[in-house]
């Protein structure tokens, strides 16, 4: 696709682990584990710089962008 940054699959869920969204929801009334939805900005040393939890859609890109272009 040309994106400027890499791309992460996480078979093992071992990402998912060390950034601690795997958590239990709710799905059709049934509890399932599953991941949530979150964001997060790393600088080019691997520090986090900023996390967004739980989040939801609506505005959410704009924010995240906002955020990058502050940096």
């Amino acid at each position: 696709m040309g994106f400027p940054f890499d791309l992460l699959s996480d078979e093992d869920e071992a990402v998912c682990q060390q950034f601690g969204v795997i958590k239990m929801k709710k799905m059709y009334g049934k509890q399932v584990r599953g991941i949530e939805r979150s964001t997060f900005v790393l600088d080019s040393g691997h520090a986090i710089r900023r996390e967004w939890r739980g989040v939801k859609v609506p505005g959410h890109a704009q924010e995240v962008l906002d955020f990058v272009k502050t940096l």
